[in-house]
């Protein structure tokens, strides 16, 4: 993926992070049109950024923030975790969570969605993992993230985990396309 002039790609540690929280907040809920802002710069960001393995990439375009995505090593005894082990079932549970990179957001701005900002933050954001495997949830309906996901070498695990939303696992084991 080729960025465009005036784009850039950034990890950013824990502290770099919760410096911006505020204004990733924004972009958090202008990308969801539901999302809440400040709970995002004061409960889900703090929280999640204590987590082990915590990364989270952050998509400038023309010195503006458009976009972020992160994750954490994700770890039985965690909600999500736990919830989705309860929603698939003992084996996949067994096969697919814990010590798993859990891709926690994807989040671009309304007005540069479908320019590639997505797939760049999540190539950047798998870029270096030290995590075999990969989980995330997303829209159960055919909508453009769960269409990202599938390029990106993400397979469909479970098609509806029985609150509207599908589980998504990638091997990086796997070479994709293989």
């Amino acid at each position: 993926m080729r960025l465009r002039l005036g784009e850039v790609i950034r990890v950013l540690d824990r502290d770099s992070a919760l410096a911006i929280a505020h204004e990733l907040g924004e972009v958090y809920a202008a990308a969801f049109d539901d999302g809440d802002a400040g709970n995002f710069a004061t409960e889900m960001l703090p929280t999640h950024s204590a987590r082990d393995d915590f990364k989270l990439v952050a998509a400038d375009q023309d010195g503006r923030l458009v976009g972020l995505a992160y994750g954490f090593t994700g770890h039985r005894g965690q909600w999500w975790a736990d919830r989705v082990a309860d929603a698939v079932g003992p084996e996949l549970a067994a096969e697919w969570i814990g010590g798993h990179f859990e891709v926690v957001e994807l989040a671009v701005l309304p007005d540069v969605q479908r320019q590639g900002i997505g797939t760049a933050l999540m190539r950047e954001l798998m870029r270096g993992l030290h995590n075999p495997r990969a989980l995330l949830t997303t829209y159960a309906d055919d909508r453009p993230a769960p269409r990202l996901y599938r390029r990106l070498g993400w397979q469909l695990l479970v098609a509806d985990l029985g609150w509207g939303s599908a589980l998504y696992g990638l091997d990086r084991r796997v070479p994709v396309g293989s």
